[in-house]
């Protein structure tokens, strides 16, 4: 295809579009800005912060299942919201706050193109693999790592709810002539699901850090705010395929950028295999713990 011909610029022009479209998307619940105003205040309790969390009780069901989930490593069950705040800190219900916010935000009913369950289990799955991922390989940001990797594919709920058509004609393009998603997301949005999770999380504030994570999520080398936090989100989401647990339909053609190797210092693929077999018991532990 030519760098400037008219189907190469129709596409461009229909990805511009969708972006454009996104911004009008719901904005922030009213349960994030009033955790977020809390959190501004020194002076605001962890009882205060759970009596506001505790107005959503989808919201407090799902943090708790964060808080007791095997690779998230707390050494003891949580049982309450107030202290699930008290164990995990402010910024870490922060993190968690946000990214299950814009979650909810974007759900959609499951059909026969995309199961909540699945995609929810493969969130958590690499939100937490990501916060375990940044405590073994040093990297201090953990809740940072946790939301980025919960908030990775949030582009993929959005087209469903927001843009149907276009979803069920990508699930159709990628299964009649065998093309990964992303490819079929090319030739039917022009853009994909990484550039809409990344508009979204630049509406809503986030830290650059996060948007940029999310933008470069399969291609972490290509990050420009921070190549550590993309790659550790890049591997955990890369786990799941290679160990086949938890993994996503929308990552079956999921190739390594082995830029990560270099950035998170492993020494070659054959160190980064004996890692990712390390890891195997605790995803299915993982798995296994997760509350639908």
């Amino acid at each position: 295809m030519i760098e400037n011909s008219p189907e190469l610029q129709k596409k461009r022009d229909r990805g511009k579009l969708i972006l454009s479209q996104v911004y009008n998307l719901p904005s922030i619940p009213l349960v994030m800005m009033e955790v977020t105003r809390l959190l501004g205040n020194p002076m605001t309790s962890a009882a205060e912060l759970g009596r506001v969390i505790s107005k959503d009780q989808a919201l407090v069901t799902k943090i708790l299942t964060v808080a007791n989930s095997p690779l998230y490593g707390l050494p003891r069950r949580v049982s309450t919201i107030d202290f699930a705040i008290i164990i995990l800190g402010f910024e870490h219900i922060k993190n968690i706050v946000i990214a299950l916010s814009m979650m909810e935000a974007f759900k959609n009913k499951s059909d026969k193109n995309l199961d909540q369950k699945k995609y929810w289990v493969h969130s958590i799955l690499t939100a937490g693999a990501a916060k375990r991922l940044a405590d073994d390989l040093g990297y201090h940001f953990t809740g940072e790592a946790f939301t980025a990797g919960l908030l990775h594919d949030l582009g993929i709920p959005v087209i469903h709810k927001y843009f149907t058509a276009d979803f069920l004609k990508i699930c159709e393009l990628a299964e009649a002539k065998s093309l990964s998603y992303s490819e079929a997301q090319d030739e039917i949005l022009g853009i994909r699901h990484e550039e809409i999770g990344n508009q979204l999380a630049q509406r809503w504030n986030l830290p650059l850090t996060l948007s940029d994570s999310i933008l470069n999520h399969h291609k972490p080398s290509g990050s420009e705010q921070n190549k550590i936090l993309a790659s550790i989100v890049h591997l955990a989401d890369y786990m799941t395929t290679k160990l086949e647990i938890g993994n996503f339909s929308w990552d079956d053609d999921y190739s390594l950028d082995l830029g990560i190797l270099n950035t998170l210092k492993f020494n070659d693929e054959s160190h980064l295999e004996r890692f990712i077999n390390g890891y195997k018991d605790l995803f299915l532990e993982q798995v296994n713990s997760i509350k639908i």
